[in-house]
């Protein structure tokens, strides 16, 4: 599971993408339902993203998780836990649930706008203390600095 912080812009997703098609790399991103009009849904299919009704999300920890595993775990998803572009107190947890009901860690990548890096850190792996995990990762993002804003 990766998540991506500072989400502070709309650049971050358009960076993000570049650096996921400049790699190659096969990852699934779950993003709000309301970026899914025309002409930017289908584009946003080709890449690889996900629609999830923030309104009605029952089920998607669980429908991920069982993508996660049917794929050996060789399949990655990225979900941005501030669940918006505006500096929260406190981060959505559905990341940390998926991971969980996966059993696979999770991967911070990190956006450093100071310095126009995009990066990824060491793997957390969790425990059963949710709340504990959330702050211990949050606490590693506090040196990066996004466009608009760093973690909170």
């Amino acid at each position: 599971m990766l998540i991506a912080a500072p989400h502070s812009s709309n650049w971050d997703g358009i960076y993000g993408f570049a650096a996921k098609m400049a790699m190659g790399l096969e990852v699934k991103v779950l993003g709000k339902r309301e970026l899914f009009w025309w002409p930017l849904g289908p584009i946003l299919h080709r890449l690889g993203v996900i629609g999830v009704d923030r309104n009605a999300a029952r089920g998607v920890i669980e429908q991920v998780a069982a993508m996660i595993h049917e794929h050996d775990g060789k399949l990655w998803f990225v979900i941005a836990p501030e669940g918006t572009r505006k500096p929260v107190e406190r981060w959505k947890t559905g990341f940390w649930k998926i991971a969980k009901a996966a059993d696979v860690p999770v991967v911070p990548v990190y956006f450093h706008y100071p310095d126009k890096v995009i990066g990824v850190g060491p793997p957390f792996d969790l425990s059963d203390d949710m709340a504990a995990d959330i702050v211990r990762i949050r606490a590693w993002y506090r040196p990066w600095q996004g466009k608009h804003h760093g973690t909170v």
